[in-house]
């Protein structure tokens, strides 16, 4: 799967359409589209073809449009990619009032883990240049909310958010690709288990190896297969959140 970049296309176009301030023509006949018609036809082909297979040219078909027509709105695949991830960004919820900070965490890596099982094209944009859209600033808003006066720096609140997403972004990963290559090779993890077991018994020697036979056939009864996606989600996400309220403790506590 190629790798996109958000914040590759022009800035001020891009802002313009995250934000919905782009000027419309003057003259001319009355327009067939809005960019949010395209946007949203092209998180559906992206949803169900991937990223890879997203074009111009594909959404203006699907809209029933001539492809120049689609530049009328979007000046490019780079702009439109921003503008998408903001819009998927826009699905999440803020936790609910009154939550306290662990609750209030886990509600937001629970929302990105489904987020991106719902949307698995957004694993193939790098975002190291964000899409500075309405539903990202306020998505980061209330995850700042969710650790604000429990006594970390705005450096630490902010580490902590990037902790907490960047988690459930590399787990969610892991379990999108599993799903992907059972669906490309349609076979299980645990027909590819059974299918190679016969042979790495042969090979693999037990007494050599005591630890990795022991540990690795149980986590493998375990998982049904080499990896649990869902456990390491869940069994990562206490650990990420007992690692926070450590450091929250230590606020806390002077001699910490």
């Amino acid at each position: 799967m190629t790798t996109e970049f958000s914040g590759t296309g022009d800035p001020v176009r891009t802002l313009e359409l995250l934000w919905g301030v782009q000027e419309r023509p003057r003259r001319g006949p009355r327009p067939k589209l809005t960019a949010e018609e395209i946007v949203r036809t092209a998180i559906g082909l992206a949803d169900a073809e991937g990223l890879d297979t997203l074009s111009m040219r594909r959404i203006a078909e699907r809209l029933g449009v001539s492809a120049m027509s689609i530049y009328t709105y979007v000046p490019g695949k780079s702009e439109l990619i921003d503008v998408m991830l903001d819009r998927a960004y826009g699905e999440l919820t803020p936790p609910p009032d009154g939550a306290g900070w662990r609750a209030a965490l886990e509600h937001i890596a629970r929302g990105s883990w489904a987020l991106f099982h719902r949307h698995p094209w957004m694993l193939q944009v790098a975002t190291g240049r964000p899409p500075l859209g309405p539903h990202l600033v306020e998505k980061y808003e209330f995850e700042l909310r969710a650790v604000e006066g429990l006594g970390l720096t705005d450096v630490e609140m902010d580490s902590v958010a990037a902790l907490v997403n960047g988690f459930a972004e590399s787990s969610a990963r892991v379990s999108v690709h599993t799903a992907e290559v059972g669906r490309r090779t349609g076979m299980t993890d645990e027909q590819w288990w059974e299918a190679a077991a016969p042979f790495v018994a042969k090979v693999v020697d037990p007494e050599r190896y005591p630890l990795g036979h022991r540990v690795g056939t149980a986590a493998g009864q375990e998982y049904g297969g080499a990896v649990g996606p869902g456990h390491a989600f869940e069994f990562g996400l206490a650990r990420v959140l007992d690692g926070v309220e450590a450091l929250i403790a230590s606020r806390a506590d002077p001699a910490g």
